[in-house]
């Protein structure tokens, strides 16, 4: 029973959040749209764009705000490959080639645990959100990313 009334308070906060923002925002370094067919949803972002920082990702994070993420950006395509040893909490993970359309989720990443998670090939960004949002808020393949790292060819690209 609590963790039903849980799930249901996540989700009432999750909808009352998107309808908060803004139906235009404005591109930003910490700041990532999600569009698709659910409509659009925005995430407060850290942005992992070298080694160190991509080795690091979410590590020792103990909690994070509901529309939070960090988006990792790769220099170009490549194969894509993830696990959770020092990960504090579940993650969705979106894998997006390099015009930010989403080709893979996988959801409820399991914190601590060591198995590689593969999210493809020609990935070039990867969304990480707290596990089971993307569910919740409809996100699924083909859906795609809004971010000034993923440049002119977006498949989403930022205004100016």
């Amino acid at each position: 029973m609590g963790r039903s009334i849980e799930m249901m308070k996540t989700g009432l906060a999750v909808i009352l959040a998107l309808m908060a923002q803004p139906a235009a925002a404005a591109c930003s370094d910490g700041r990532v749209t999600v569009a698709g067919d659910f409509g659009q949803a925005h995430f407060s972002v850290d942005v992992a764009d070298d080694a160190q920082e991509r080795a690091q990702g979410l590590m020792f994070v103990e909690s994070m705000p509901i529309l939070s993420g960090m988006l990792f950006v790769y220099e170009a395509p490549q194969v894509a490959s993830f696990w959770m040893q020092n990960t504090l909490i579940p993650l969705d993970m979106l894998f997006a080639q390099a015009d930010g359309t989403i080709t893979h989720i996988h959801p409820e990443a399991i914190p601590g645990d060591r198995t590689s998670i593969l999210g493809g090939d020609d990935i070039q960004y990867v969304l990480e959100i707290n596990g089971g949002l993307a569910a919740r808020l409809g996100i699924k393949p083909g859906a795609v990313l809004q971010h000034p790292a993923i440049g002119p060819d977006a498949a989403l690209p930022c205004d100016g």
